[in-house]
């Protein structure tokens, strides 16, 4: 049996361990992920490498239709695809696929990604229908959101659901009591403020960024402006920085937050380029840019 200062010292040791874990999560930083959607004619390799070049953590890689890995070869190509990535010093801690319900080919995609260490994945969009039941619609999705995460849990991958103006759940208070009776451990949000600043952009955004907060997965980061045009007022993507976004007020967000999960850098805007080697070329400049204001906005809050 222990002594009394045998038990002291034992567990005085497991509660300043615990402080000092506490402490090490508390200044754990993001990692910033390119989004692969934006160099789709790179082979994997060549992805990695440029991604490393830039100076990103990791990649945001697409695993749908079109994507750098097909949903229906995720099997046999994901694996190939993260290893020839990961080969360059990058991580790949998140997948962007098209899922929005359980179909048969999610259960070996979701498996597969878990078993090679990707920890997060964005479900795809549900679009309102032209019915004017608008409550059953979001109940609808509410359901297929429980049977991916439900999914999600068997397979060990975390869900992130991406608000994305013009669909269900954009402006998030619409689907926030469906994710409420999820496991927050297995289902949470993938928070796209430029997406949230056009649905709400008077002040509900930033009531957004506070109710995502306690399950915040992983972070989109854009930016945008309204724009006035001979069809009226539209969506005008911009380079980060430049749009209506307060990246002041939404660094302190995260950072109060204490959010370190990934942040993935999307390039919306237009990249001209008279060939594809030179749209590549100012894709790669432009991603070089945009990720020197996203370390700034995370750092310090700058607007």
């Amino acid at each position: 049996m222990l002594t009394r200062r045998e038990w002291i010292r034992a567990t005085g040791g497991a509660a300043m361990g615990a402080i000092v874990a506490r402490e090490a999560r508390a200044f754990q930083q993001p990692s910033f992920c390119f989004f692969s959607k934006h160099l789709p004619e790179l082979a994997w390799g060549d992805l990695g490498k440029a991604v490393k070049d830039l100076g990103f953590d990791g990649v945001d890689l697409t695993v749908r239709t079109g994507g750098h890995v097909l949903p229906e070869r995720a099997a046999d190509d994901l694996p190939r695809a993260l290893d020839a990535i990961r080969s360059h010093g990058v991580a790949v801690p998140m997948i962007t696929t098209e899922l929005t319900s359980v179909t048969p080919l999610a259960k070996p995609l979701l498996t597969t990604a878990a078993r090679n260490g990707v920890k997060y994945f964005k479900t795809g969009y549900w679009r309102f229908s032209a019915s004017r039941d608008v409550r059953s619609q979001i109940a609808s999705t509410g359901d297929a959101l429980a049977g991916l995460a439900a999914l999600a849990r068997d397979c060990g991958i975390e869900l992130g659901f991406h608000n994305h103006a013009g669909y269900i759940g954009g402006a998030l208070w619409d689907i926030a009591p469906a994710m409420d009776r999820l496991d927050a451990k297995w289902a949470g949000y993938y928070f796209d403020p430029r997406h949230a600043v056009a649905e709400g952009g008077a002040g509900a955004w930033r009531a957004a960024t506070h109710l995502v907060a306690p399950r915040l997965k992983m972070i989109a980061l854009k930016d945008f402006f309204w724009e006035k045009s001979d069809k009226g007022w539209r969506v005008r993507d911009c380079p980060l920085g430049e749009g209506m976004v307060d990246w002041t007020w939404f660094g302190a967000a995260i950072r109060e937050a204490r959010f370190a999960g990934p942040i993935s850098l999307h390039l919306e805007y237009e990249i001209p380029g008279a060939t594809a080697a030179e749209r590549t070329r100012k894709t790669i400049e432009a991603a070089r840019k945009d990720l020197t204001k996203a370390r700034d906005i995370v750092s310090v809050g700058s607007r």
